[in-house]
């Protein structure tokens, strides 16, 4: 069910590579424009395939198996970036894969990424690949002082990461991450974590979002807040870095550029994310057109929506299974407090550091918003 080249109608059916919750919320965003959905996981149930008309449980290098899955979708995207590159490009033979599935081979690597942001002519902060033991010695002479190793593949919420504190401790912390390909990073004085999510359609057009400011807790996302707050002219370069990130990858679709401000308003690159981002969950109830529906809008090869804020400042918080540990929480307790509102992503068994859900609180200024989604959060277990 196509409107022409590249675009796809309601009625028609958007894939997705993923079950979770990424996946569930394009989903949700799909279904209410009028879209089938269908979404092929490795895994069986999960977020995604709760909502979805078609779900299919397969390995994402079963080319077979993708293919069928390509040829029962109008276009596909991914809700995670580690799909396997493959699963895009035998999707691609047979239905328009959005992003294209060769941003996944960049993105996958931290070592290809940081490259490419460079060969972009992005700001990033100083960094070394390691590939194995014979490049331990340059890298800490290269970067002597204190730092993080990521491994290049695979890390994410602060796993496959072990920060340095100098270069005396480069080898043994490579040890303890398996000797596998690694970057490391110099640790920059940064004053504030930033994001900023871009769409960006078939023809070119983008929508990029006001920026937001991220609080991290043992690595994982906690609280984010809208507007950030930026100074006008550091608020212009991090909209020039996201369309130079967006257009430079030739994405068509959501993507969210993570950034470091530094004292002097410095803004350098942190990583980038070929998808909707946990610091974007805000925009369902705080903007005119979520970052969902923009994937939707994309994906589908349809103009791109307004990424106009609607209302007052927002805040986000993230809800992990920690707050399951003595029972179901208080979801009556926290949705008494105003303008907040709950969203749960239908995952059975809670874990510590899993996310099961998030608040979002609008208020007059961004710190009573702030305030008031910890509240709501804290009155979930009754703190």
């Amino acid at each position: 069910m196509t409107l022409g080249e590249g675009k796809v109608e309601p009625g028609g059916t958007l894939g997705v590579f993923g079950g979770g919750q990424l996946g569930r919320m394009f989903g949700i965003a799909a279904r209410e424009m009028g879209f089938r959905f269908a979404v092929y996981s490795d895994g069986p149930g999960g977020p995604a395939a709760q909502i979805a008309d078609v779900a299919v449980q397969g390995a994402y290098d079963d080319e077979e198996a993708i293919a069928a899955f390509a040829r029962q979708v109008d276009a596909v995207t991914f809700e995670f970036e580690n799909v396997p590159a493959i699963a895009g490009s035998v999707a691609a033979r047979h239905t328009p894969v959005r992003p294209h599935g060769s941003l996944l081979h960049t993105v996958q690597d931290r070592t290809r990424e940081k490259e490419g942001l460079v060969a972009l002519g992005l700001p990033v902060a100083p960094f070394e690949a390691i590939a194995a033991a014979s490049d331990l010695a340059a890298a800490r002479e290269r970067i002597p002082g204190a730092g993080v190793l990521k491994t290049s593949s695979f890390g994410y919420d602060g796993k496959g990461q072990a920060r340095i504190e100098s270069g005396a401790e480069l080898a043994a912390a490579w040890r303890g991450l398996g000797e596998v390909p690694c970057v490391l990073e110099a640790l920059v004085p940064f004053e504030e974590e930033i994001s900023v999510i871009v769409a960006r359609g078939v023809t070119g057009d983008v929508a990029i979002y006001e920026p937001f400011a991220n609080e991290h807790t043992n690595h994982i996302l906690d609280v984010t807040t809208c507007p950030a707050g930026l100074e006008p002219s550091v608020a212009l370069e991090v909209e020039r870095i996201a369309r130079a990130v967006v257009e430079g990858l030739d994405v068509v679709g959501v993507l969210c550029v993570e950034l470091f401000r530094l004292g002097d308003g410095t803004i350098l690159v942190n990583e980038v994310a070929p998808r909707p981002h946990n610091s974007g969950h805000l925009t369902i109830d705080a903007h005119t057109c979520s970052q969902f529906e923009q994937q939707v809008r994309a994906v589908a090869g349809l103009p791109l929506g307004s990424s106009e804020r609607v209302g007052p400042p927002a805040a986000m918080s993230n809800l992990l299974g920690d707050l399951w540990a003595n029972g179901a929480p208080d979801f009556a307790a926290a949705l008494s407090i105003p303008e907040v509102s709950l969203h749960l992503y239908g995952k059975a068994k809670p874990r510590p550091g899993r996310k099961m859900g998030h608040l979002t609180a609008t208020a007059p200024t961004v710190e009573q918003a702030a305030a008031r989604v910890r509240a709501a959060r804290a009155a979930l277990t009754g703190a």
